[in-house]
């Protein structure tokens, strides 16, 4: 027995340091954090003003995205986090081509297998209709998060910061999978088919007032209380990789005493598709109807939507739709309307099909 003593010592020596490699293994595992990259676009979160008050008229896009990382050092208890400055500019200036740009940026990041998820800064102009054209066309369940600001970091009540990691927090979180492209500001998520910007100037502006946000981040955590039942990113049939260029969609807008003019001036510059975002269920003035009709005539697809802001958009309701070949919006705002009618027309310009569309994104 004394013997064998020390080959049994050394035995449990042996065995107890695997089970401390081991043991040291999944907490090494558990405490590892994921890889999450920010695309910069400029905007609002990018932006500086002339003094600490500045809170209008300051300048947008002038930070670059190595500044913003560094600004949250937090950021690196959440994620691994890297950066690529995409775009400069302020979201106003969205162009369709940027979007295709973005869009083929973030499927072949998300297609490796050492991004987990994305964030995009994005001035708040246009960050809603950035975020559904790509809830259309990215071919990933991973988390992509859309994320601005409404003011600027110079200024005393910056939610840039906040913002900025609240989104890395989510874009990194295993709960934000397979919900879609998703929006964070305010300490809130919302999914990037229903929300909108709702107000000109304060930090709350970006709501979801009839469906609903998806849920809160507090505490470094998001809590989902919901989700979109309508298809997206991997469930969307678009397909923009081979794309430089979208079909030309312009949007009409209705009011008492409106003409035809800017209509016709549209279909004459070649417009392939209009949204006509008509007073309340869309209604159709008697002097922009015929203009629609015979715009319809000539192949240019005619998508009723409404200036409202809430409500579905009753197909054959204030137009006989099925008469004249027009398209119901659903509940899809005028601008969110002219994102899916682009991307439905580079598939078809069957308005049966493109009706369908409407009601399944």
């Amino acid at each position: 027995m004394s013997h064998n003593l020390p080959d049994r010592l050394v035995r449990t020596v042996q065995t107890l340091l695997a089970c401390t490699m081991l043991l040291g293994s999944y907490a090494g595992a558990a405490e590892k954090l994921a890889n999450v990259t920010i695309l910069a676009t400029g905007g609002t979160i990018a932006g500086s003003g002339a003094s600490s008050t500045t809170t209008v008229g300051y300048t947008a896009a002038t930070v670059g995205v190595d500044t913003l990382i560094k600004a949250v050092p937090e950021l690196s208890k959440v994620a691994q986090v890297k950066g690529e400055q995409v775009f400069q500019i302020a979201s106003e200036n969205m162009t369709n081509e940027h979007w295709l740009a973005l869009a083929k940026r973030v499927n072949t990041l998300l297609a490796q297998a050492d991004v987990d998820g994305i964030v995009i800064t994005h001035g708040t102009d246009t960050l809603e209709e950035t975020a559904y054209f790509l809830d259309l066309t990215v071919k990933s369940k991973k988390p992509v998060v859309l994320v601005g600001a409404m003011r600027p970091g110079t200024a005393l009540s910056a939610d840039g910061p906040i913002n900025l990691y609240n989104a890395v927090l989510l874009a990194a979180s295993k709960d934000a999978v397979g919900k879609g492209v998703l929006v964070a500001l305010n300490d809130q998520i919302h999914s990037a088919r229903d929300v909108s910007k709702t107000n000109t100037s304060t930090p709350d502006s970006f709501k979801t007032p009839e469906l609903g946000l998806l849920g809160y981040i507090q505490g470094s955590k998001p809590y989902f209380y919901r989700a979109s039942t309508r298809k997206h990113t991997v469930d969307a049939e678009f397909d923009v990789s081979k794309l430089t260029t979208l079909p030309q969609v312009d949007i009409v807008y209705g009011y008492a005493n409106v003409g035809p003019v800017a209509l016709n001036a549209l279909v004459a510059a070649g417009a392939k598709g209009i949204i006509h975002a008509g007073v309340g269920d869309g209604s159709l003035a008697a002097t922009v109807k015929p203009a629609l009709v015979a715009a319809r005539k000539q192949g240019v697809v005619i998508v009723r939507a409404s200036r409202v802001g809430q409500g579905i958009l009753a197909r054959n309701g204030e137009a006989n739709d099925d008469e004249l070949d027009f398209v119901a919006a659903d509940t899809l705002s005028a601008q969110k309307a002219r994102i899916l009618l682009m991307l439905a027309l580079t598939k078809t310009a069957d308005t049966r099909a493109i009706q369908q569309m409407f009601y399944t994104y």
